[in-house]
């Protein structure tokens, strides 16, 4: 059997916190999964995150990375600097082989500095980054060219595919989305310095991280002001993406361009792509069931945040 869990991720989380029913309707039903993930205790966790320009840079983004070896940068606070995940190096390696028997090139990488776009989904729902055996896989959302959702959809198929002859227990979460638009700054339009940054800016000191936290927490100040330059979150757009996955219709989502998911849902909901893998990975398993266990926008956060959990019916047998 493999679980599943699609869930929004923010930095901004416990730094600009709506009113305290919000955030704790929120952490309930967080609390929740993570106890239905204790009691099925995968012996195997495949996370699909994006990066935000700290661990993957222009000077050479792939549009798929494995993680052989990672490490948890601890941007945002989120996770701890240096914590490596117990990547089980000779199944992340077979699922790279996978993929190119299959004509889908990915990169892999010994060294992944996976930042709190994998990080903190884990540390919500999957007791953090150390407590299962974890393949870390990474999807181009921030750094245009980025991957059709044509092309996502294959990769997650094929991981399904590699994932349900193992065997196991295994979790595949989704981390992002849905709707925000947080300042990311584009390459051919930002200064030479910023340029330099988002081509080989590895410099994660705490004076960086405070001030890209800053510009964050003023981006979603104004937000829920109802003012700023950022576009709203979209409350009906997420709900229509998330159920186009419950219900199983990925030719729907599939059809979605760069451009249009841009329009209607931000510069960071390019980040779906997380959530189309995930569940591409799970039809490929099997017939599912999935819920929405969870939406609300929340300005203070700049995220539509959702939460949706699915299995498949396919039983592991001894």
């Amino acid at each position: 059997m493999l679980k599943l869990v699609c869930a929004a991720h923010s930095p901004l989380i416990g730094h600009l916190d709506p009113e305290p029913e919000i955030s704790a309707a929120t952490q309930r039903v967080l609390d929740e999964v993570a106890q239905e993930i204790r009691d099925y205790d995968p012996e195997l966790v495949v996370v699909f995150g994006p990066d935000h320009f700290v661990g993957f840079l222009y000077e050479l983004m792939p549009p798929f990375c494995i993680g052989v070896r990672a490490d948890a940068v601890g941007d945002f606070g989120i996770s701890r600097a240096g914590v490596s995940y117990r990547v089980p190096e000779a199944t992340a390696l077979a699922l790279a082989q996978s993929l190119q028997e299959a004509d889908i090139d990915t990169a892999v990488s010994y060294r992944m500095r996976a930042d709190h776009g994998f990080a903190q989904s884990l540390e919500q729902v999957a007791g953090g980054v150390g407590r299962y055996p974890t393949i870390p896989f990474f999807i181009n959302c921030a750094a245009p060219p980025l991957p059709s959702m044509a092309r996502v959809r294959r990769v997650g198929a094929a991981v399904g595919a590699f994932l349900a002859g193992l065997n196991q227990r295994v979790l595949v979460i989704g981390s992002g989305g849905l709707s925000h638009d947080p300042p990311i700054p584009r390459i051919g339009q930002a200064p030479p310095e910023v340029e330099e940054l988002l081509i080989a800016g590895r410099d994660t000191s705490p004076e960086r991280m405070q001030a890209k936290l800053k510009r964050n927490l003023d981006v979603a100040a104004a937000m829920a002001r109802g003012t700023g330059s950022a576009r709203p979150l979209n409350r009906e757009w997420d709900l229509w993406f998330a159920q186009r996955l419950i219900e199983g219709n990925l030719d729907a989502v599939q059809a979605l361009s760069t451009e249009a998911i841009g329009r209607d849902g931000g510069v960071g909901a390019q980040e779906v792509r997380t959530w189309v893998a995930a569940f591409s990975a799970l039809a490929a398993a099997g017939p599912y069931t999935a819920a929405l266990r969870h939406y609300e926008a929340v300005p203070e956060w700049n995220a539509g945040y959702g939460i949706v959990t699915a299995c498949t019916q396919v039983e592991v047998t001894a």
